[in-house]
């Protein structure tokens, strides 16, 4: 799957981030990003499955679980075309973006991280993750604790005030400020190129349920 070579195009890629050299080396990028991503895609299906049947691992070049390699750079003063890490996220299978919950892989020279929540959902969806917390706070209190144990670390971005609604002395006031409930484990690029990866991201993954689980139950949807 992984393996040096990857992290190598990689490099390639953000020191020559054109189209022009992307076209070149377009078979480079299938051979050592592409195909070895789509390849570890397949072979999550299983614990992901076992994890929960209601997320994806959908091996497809296109629409599938591996992001895309072109930036949206519209909004953004670095107009170069293409992203310079592997993105691959486990979506819920009622999810219709990116902005829902799942499981996520990230690669890249700079970092690696493996991560389980949800990033930057609707106001009406993360409205309703904060009363789930302020009305049921000790399920999430305990999946905190979890996530904390395995060396998760939940972050994203927060409110400098508190949400509507919600007064400053509330117990949980911390998290009910967070606009993204995202548990993030950094990985070392060795550890993505080993070959018991996919055992190794099941295993991780575990103590990420019972977050997934409650965010589910927040948002109405099944797990």
């Amino acid at each position: 799957m992984f393996s040096q070579l990857s992290f190598d195009f990689l490099n390639s890629l953000a020191i020559n981030n054109d189209r022009e050299w992307f076209k070149a080396n377009q078979q480079q990028y299938e051979d050592q990003v592409r195909t070895p991503a789509l390849q570890f895609i397949e072979a999550m299906q299983g614990p992901i499955l076992g994890m929960s049947p209601r997320f994806t691992a959908v091996a497809k070049k296109v629409g599938g679980s591996l992001m895309r390699p072109q930036r949206d750079s519209r909004f953004s003063k670095d107009k170069t075309p293409y992203k310079t890490n592997v993105g691959i996220q486990f979506k819920h299978f009622q999810a219709k973006d990116v902005h829902a919950p799942g499981f996520y892989v990230h690669i890249a020279n700079d970092e690696c991280f493996i991560a389980a929540g949800i990033w930057h959902p609707e106001s009406k969806y993360l409205n309703a993750i904060r009363h789930c917390i302020d009305e049921n706070p000790n399920a999430y209190q305990k999946a905190l604790a979890q996530l904390s144990q395995a060396g998760f670390e939940l972050t994203g971005d927060s409110l400098i005030r508190p949400p509507r609604g919600f007064d400053k002395n509330h117990p949980m006031i911390d998290e009910l400020r967070r606009k993204d409930f995202i548990a993030i484990k950094p990985i070392s690029s060795q550890q993505v190129c080993q070959a018991d990866f996919v055992e190794f991201c099941n295993q991780e993954y575990q103590h990420t349920r019972a977050l997934m689980a409650y965010l589910c139950f927040a948002l109405d949807l099944d797990f």
